[in-house]
């Protein structure tokens, strides 16, 4: 029995504290349970998980307070080592969840807060058979973490280095003629028989020691793993053959043989596949490795008026920089004096630099231009836009996608299986012919080795994410990888999303017996308190007129509807129709002007002065000039395309009209887009929505996947599953078409894995010895199986090709398809 102390968040009373100890105590395993109010901890004992206490909580609505620890996991060489690291965190005390991810060899747990040390997690791993370590602080990304590839490579030359002369040897005997004559006249067979069992042996106990030491401890504990399968199979080899050379007598004559050369071979060829695994898998990791070269290490900094080279760990928020041409950003900030063209291809995947003056904002990692300029430092260290996209990326990479979940069934029981399979292909051997039982159960040892099983999902994963951020494509949960490429609507918010964003008044039409100052002054005045992009082309138009604007008092602003204020002891409502209409205001005297105004695809907004309708006001937001062929695409993925917008009617229609859009629902407030997007769910199936302002937020958390316009609010990205770093659509194509084609590689992958498996256990076993007389030789066995895992890999490596722009691919290739 043991205590777990963790603290609960929604504690204000003693209330509350008696609901937070009934909750816990009705989990099945507590025998005692004391809430303290003033620390808003809990302590309780017994053997219930974690993760059922903070079920409890949750559902009385005091959530148990959760902290992600990550750990550096080695010895991880199958899916069937994931399964048992992750059974492994999870029976500790404190732990809500444990994800182990092959590819990146990381953990990644959730832990009641205060409940659990992270050397504890470590310390679990590791007695579990999985050394593991808590990375030390700004060692978050492992871009150059090799995965052992190094000591792979000397243990590959040792073993080559050995293994060569067996081979040549024994199996010269079979396929040369004359080899094994010669052997015999020169050596004796028994003396090479006893070259063979030196060298052997010292392959098994050199180079191939690590099969031994990790999988007879895997083994002995009841979880064996590849390792077990190679030890057991390279062991047989080897035992039977030594026991032929010391106690022939114990043989049926003519039945005597040696397989030292397939003890040998097997360790070699499967050192060999494990080092162009480490090499690949270094490579799935190629996006973090060259998003963390974007750091420089220096940086010049004005200090007591001298500009200083300085390391940028030394940078603080506020501090001046001298951006010289050429130089890479530092870290995130403002254009303080200066100007120059900057290349923010690396954020926002656009090759075209952007112009930078004074009061702009400038990206840590991007490149400057030809021009010199000065900028403030705005945020260092781990608050740096680069330091979140390599965080997001870390984690859609160690994430784990529901397909995974069937690949960890399978492997959860395969090892033991396969023993099975192996033994029962032993006993079978032994009554139809001894002397071929010993190559058909190690044949099925070594080709059912579950490597490729383990490496199809997590390299896809890693390098179609990775290959995504390159793109200025973040997935900001992994799952929305696989989500994504079922979406079958894309729904699209039309201000900032269709359109640029920055919009203008071309058109204000006073009421009988106003004029235009005077009702431009008033609107301007109401919305220079809204942070509303039409509220900013009010101002913009009351700036060029030369306007002063008076005082306001009493501002509101109704969501999704519009503003209100009094402007000199005037009320002055500014916002859609049925904002004025609510209030009681007549809009009839502009009906005519206003319909006009939305025919010709801009928005018209109302203005009321006392409760008679004011102006009517077309405001243009200019379509993206990248939002057409965005839409084609779209359309070309066999995705129907929908506008949800607040906007008027007839201004939605007249936009969708000339963009092609399938559906449009329009004059909708924040919670309609909520409902809009339910219905077209529900007549379509599964919907992406993008967009890109706080009231779009509800609707990006109810979409199937949410995917943020980058250049939009926090509020926005923290609710999507994607963030689209740039502000033009045809991103949204790039991250439709990596999605699909990452799940189609992941497909292949796990199809080749499983078919390798499903087809040559068979043969290996002996089914058809009958028609060909041969039975597949271990070494052979070896080579196929350390084959199938490069051959996943090379297939997952084939999506850093991924991402065709749109309108680079040929007319007669689709989006998705230009990157297989």
């Amino acid at each position: 029995m043991a205590t777990q102390t963790f603290e609960i968040e929604g504690l204000s009373c003693a209330s509350c504290v008696g609901r937070a100890e009934r909750a816990l105590s009705a989990v099945p395993g507590t025998s005692g349970v004391r809430v303290n109010l003033a620390t808003h901890r809990a302590h309780v004992d017994g053997t219930a998980s974690a993760r059922d206490l903070s079920a409890a909580l949750a559902e009385a609505g005091y959530p148990a307070r959760q902290e992600t620890v990550v750990l550096d996991v080695d010895g991880m060489t199958c899916a069937s080592c994931v399964g048992r690291v992750e059974r492994a965190l999870m029976a500790v005390p404190g732990v809500t969840g444990a994800q182990a991810n092959f590819g990146t060899g990381r953990a990644t747990v959730t832990v009641l807060h205060g409940s659990v040390k992270p050397a504890d997690l470590a310390r679990a791993s590791t007695q579990a058979g999985y050394a593991a370590s808590v990375p030390q602080a700004g060692t978050d990304a492992r871009p150059e973490h090799d995965d052992g590839a190094s000591d792979l490579r000397r243990r590959l030359i040792v073993a080559a280095a050995l293994t060569l002369p067996v081979f040549v040897v024994e199996m010269g005997g079979h396929f040369i003629p004359g080899v094994r004559n010669l052997v015999d006249a020169t050596i004796g067979r028994t003396a090479s028989w006893w070259i063979q069992f030196v060298l052997a042996t010292l392959v098994l106990a050199g180079p191939g020691r690590v099969f031994f030491t990790k999988g007879i401890p895997a083994l002995l504990r009841g979880a064996p793993e590849m390792n077990s399968l190679v030890a057991l199979g390279t062991f047989a080899a080897w035992g039977y053959s030594t026991v032929a050379l010391l106690l022939p007598g114990i043989f049926p004559e003519g039945t005597r043989a040696v397989y030292f050369e397939a003890a040998a071979v097997i360790v070699t060829l499967i050192l060999l596949g494990r080092w162009l695994e480490a090499r690949a898998r270094g490579r799935t990791g190629a996006a973090i490795a060259r998003l963390v070269g974007l750091r420089p290490a220096t940086a010049r900094v004005i200090r007591d008026g001298a500009a200083v080279e300085v390391p940028v760990a030394d940078i603080v928020t506020g501090d001046l920089i001298e951006v010289r041409p050429g130089a890479r950003l530092a870290v995130d900030g403002t254009v303080t004096d200066g100007a120059s063209w900057i290349d923010e291809s690396m954020v926002t995947g656009e090759p075209d630099d952007v112009r930078k003056e004074v009061g702009d904002p400038v990206t840590g990692g991007t490149v400057n231009g030809a021009g010199a300029f000065t900028m403030r430092a705005d945020a260092v260290g781990e608050d740096t836009v680069l330091a979140q996209i390599i965080r997001m990326v870390e984690t859609a990479q160690g994430a784990k996608l529901p397909i995974q979940a069937l690949v960890d069934r399978v492997t959860g029981v395969f090892v033991p299986v396969v023993m099975g399979l192996a033994a029962l292909t032993v006993a079978v051997w032994l009554f139809v012919d001894p002397s071929l039982a010993l190559v058909a159960g190690v044949s099925v040892l070594i080709i059912a080795c579950p490597c490729a099983m383990g490496l199809a999902t997590p390299t896809s994963i890693m390098v179609g994410t990775g290959r995504a951020a390159e793109l200025g494509v973040l997935f900001r949960r992994g799952d929305a990888l696989q989500a994504l490429q079922g979406v079958r609507v894309v729904a699209l918010d039309k201000t900032g999303t269709l359109t640029a964003g920055r919009p203008e008044v071309t058109a204000l039409i006073p009421a009988p017996g106003l004029t235009r100052p005077e009702v431009l002054t008033l609107t301007a005045a109401v919305e220079a308190k809204s942070e509303h992009p039409i509220a900013g082309a009010i101002l913009r138009a009351a700036e060029r007129e030369g306007l002063t604007l008076p005082e306001i008092s009493i501002f509101e602003s109704h969501t999704g509807l519009g503003v209100s204020a009094m402007v000199d002891n005037r009320r002055v409502l500014v916002g859609a129709e049925r904002f004025l209409t609510g209030e009681g205001v007549d809009v009839a005297p502009l009906r005519a002007d206003a319909d006009r105004i939305a025919r010709d695809g801009r928005t018209p907004l109302w203005v009321a002065i006392d409760g008679a309708v004011a102006a009517a006001i077309g405001v243009d937001d200019p379509i993206k000039p990248s939002t057409p062929a965005a839409i084609r695409a779209l359309h070309d993925l066999d995705l129907q395309v929908a506008m949800i917008t607040g906007d008027a009617a007839t201004t939605a229609r007249a936009v969708a009209g000339r963009l092609g859009i399938d559906h449009i629902v329009a004059e909708v407030m924040p919670v309609g887009k909520v409902d809009a997007l339910k219905a077209l769910r529900a007549d379509h199936g599964a919907i992406a929505f993008v967009g890109d302002g706080i009231n779009d937020a509800p609707a990006l958390a109810e979409a199937d996947v949410g995917i943020a316009i980058g250049t939009g609010t926090d509020i926005a990205i923290e609710a999507a599953d994607v963030v689209l770093m740039s502000g033009e659509l045809d991103a949204v194509v790039r991250a439709l078409s990596i999605s699909r084609a990452t799940m189609r590689n992941i497909r292949q992958n796990l199809f080749w894995a499983f078919a390798y498996n499903a087809a040559l256990i068979p043969v290996a076993a002996g089914v058809l010895y009958g028609l060909t007389g041969t039975l597949l030789s271990p070494m052979l066995a070896a080579g196929a199986m350390a084959l199938s895992s490069v051959f996943v890999l090379s297939n997952a490596l084939r999506l850093r090709r991924a991402g065709t722009p749109v309108g680079d691919a040929s007319p007669d290739t689709r989006p998705e398809e230009a990157l297989a």
